[in-house]
């Protein structure tokens, strides 16, 4: 006689365990103590085995029959429903193991000794603000192209285009990696490709020679209330145009200060070789004077709300806006202004003020220089344009001797 719920439910134990029968194999078995769950038995390889599918109420008598029934399926196709049930187990427990977080950590600890570790901390850091939080805890084998492109759709409305690029590009070298250790069979994040904006080629906002005075007058005037290590940073990006991200991770062991020049390593670079950049007066005393603010820590731009961080990458370009430079003026656009002055105002050849860009050299010309070669007259020329600023600073009509003349 086939089991009812009501008879599962208010079977009362006894002092050994009892085996209600549904037929086909299953029964309730009651334990003395109270708990009853669902078994089944079978015939496979010529032996009896016995098969669990849970525990009543958690498992209804319907579920169990269901669960019967799909045990019978396997058996008539040959296989073993325990065997099966142990290897569908162990899959769920290596799904729960390996999610994109810790496959994406296994990745990173895997690579970051072929990268610096500005860039390894880079990384990771973008993995941890865009990507954990929206796909960190799922098991990577689940994680499908729809999926992907919701989470990277996400980061493409802020605008950040080339961001987005990266993202997917580090998703899928993670995916790869996945697959080489046998945890997918493929890369989805392949799969959407060119499915994103791309980023706008453009150049970055600077402004013309004849608006330089009053931006520096700006600067002195600090209308915008900078903290006076952004004030000073602007000031030094000017005398030195690097880049920002070069300017913002300067360290005081780099600074070179009886042969007045700072060394930037080469793994801050972009191109992965060690640049000097010649300290004129005016930007030794801009690093005398920021001392006083930073001179116990690492970095010589130290965060004003962490310390032990280097200035956020947008406090020069926010500073810029603050002053009402928006659209006109970038960190970088101190670059592009300053190799235009230093060829058109100052009349420096163009190999000498490039030298001093740390350029990749795109031509065989300039494959015929060789940058160092060029330090004592990067040496003149930064100074020769911290005295053109300084006349810059309090007139727009200044008259300084050209280079060589």
């Amino acid at each position: 006689m086939n089991l009812s719920d009501t008879k599962c439910r208010s079977q009362k134990p006894a002092d050994k365990p009892l085996r209600l029968a549904d037929g086909g194999g299953l029964y309730l078995e009651v334990m003395p103590n109270g708990s009853k769950f669902w078994r089944q038995k079978y015939r496979y390889a010529n032996k009896e085995k016995r098969l669990t599918h849970g525990a009543y109420p958690m498992v209804t008598l319907s579920e169990a029959r269901e669960l019967r029934e799909a045990a019978k399926k396997l058996l008539q196709q040959g296989h073993d429903p325990a065997s099966v049930k142990r290897t569908h187990k162990a899959t769920l427990t290596t799904s729960s193991l390996n999610t994109f977080e810790v496959v994406a950590h296994e990745w990173h600890a895997h690579k970051k000794h072929e990268w610096s570790e500005n860039y390894a901390t880079t990384i990771l850091n973008r993995l941890e603000a865009d990507v954990f939080p929206a796909i960190g805890n799922l098991p990577i084998q689940d994680i499908t192209p729809p999926i992907l492109i919701k989470m990277i759709r996400a980061i493409e409305a802020r605008g950040v285009y080339e961001t987005t690029r990266r993202i997917n590009q580090y998703c899928s070298q993670i995916f790869r990696y996945a697959v080489v250790t046998g945890v997918v069979q493929r890369d989805v994040a392949s799969d959407i490709r060119g499915a994103f904006k791309t980023k706008k080629t453009k150049h970055h906002a600077a402004i013309d020679a004849k608006e330089l005075p009053e931006l520096m007058r700006a600067i002195e005037r600090n209308d915008a209330r900078m903290y006076k290590p952004t004030r000073l940073a602007l000031e030094l990006m000017m005398l030195t145009f690097v880049r920002t991200s070069e300017l913002i991770q300067m360290r005081w062991e780099e600074i070179d200060w009886e042969g007045s020049v700072w060394i930037i390593p080469a793994e801050k670079m972009k191109m992965k070789k060690a640049h000097i950049v010649p300290l004129s007066k005016q930007a030794k005393a801009i690093l005398e004077e920021l001392k006083t603010y930073n001179g116990a820590r690492e970095w010589v731009f130290a965060s004003h709300f962490k310390p032990r961080q280097p200035m956020s990458n947008n406090t020069i370009l926010s500073a810029l806006y603050r002053m009402g430079y928006k659209g006109q003026m970038t960190g970088h656009g101190f670059r592009a202004l300053a190799i235009t002055m230093l060829q058109e105002q100052l009349g420096y050849p163009f190999e000498v003020a490039d030298a001093q860009l740390a350029h990749a050299k795109k031509h065989s010309l300039g494959e015929a220089y060789d940058r160092a070669q060029f330090l004592d007259k990067r040496k003149k020329m930064m100074q020769h344009w911290a005295d053109y600023l300084s006349g810059v600073a309090h007139s727009s009509n200044v008259i300084v001797a050209k280079f060589g003349k």
